[in-house]
């Protein structure tokens, strides 16, 4: 086994210099944020919707009331549609 001597070195780099890092302009105002009236309203039926999805109390009886009112070829009459729309459009402000 014969042994050879250490191959021939790599020529040394210059160093780089290291940029001098930017000073940091600090603002004098705050970060703030708007928040428009329909994303609010949006975010309280939203809140509104997943307390009901968690609330265990559920009249049952007005269930049933309503689902046998809806089984009723009767009951949904022009003024009923009328009135629940209107009471829909007053809810929503429209």
């Amino acid at each position: 086994m014969t042994i050879q001597g250490i191959g021939p070195l790599d020529p040394i780099s210059k160093p780089n210099k290291a940029e001098k890092a930017e000073k940091v302009h600090k603002s004098d105002s705050a970060d703030s944020i708007s928040v428009s009236q329909e994303a609010k309203s949006k975010a309280e039926v939203y809140m509104a919707t997943e307390l009901a999805k968690k609330s265990e109390d559920i009249r049952w009886s007005r269930v049933e009331e309503v689902k046998r009112k809806l089984a009723d070829p009767n009951y949904l009459s022009q003024k009923v549609i009328e009135e629940t729309a209107d009471k829909i459009l007053d809810h929503f402000n429209l």
